[in-house]
């Protein structure tokens, strides 16, 4: 999947940027921190994960 689609997908579900890490970026909607890898592909399964954390 690719990164643009994962970060709309989580924006559109109220989530914002709240930092860069080192090779990251953190997103929150208040209660949730994702950590989302700063990479143009991101893995099926990380993806994935990141989706269900999200409650999307």
């Amino acid at each position: 999947m690719k990164r643009q689609i994962l970060i709309k997908n989580l924006e559109n579900a109220g989530f914002y940027l709240l930092r860069h890490g080192g090779g990251h970026d953190i997103y929150t909607n208040g209660n949730i921190q994702l950590v989302v890898p700063r990479h143009k592909e991101l893995n099926e399964i990380t993806a994935k994960q990141i989706i269900k954390k999200a409650g999307i």
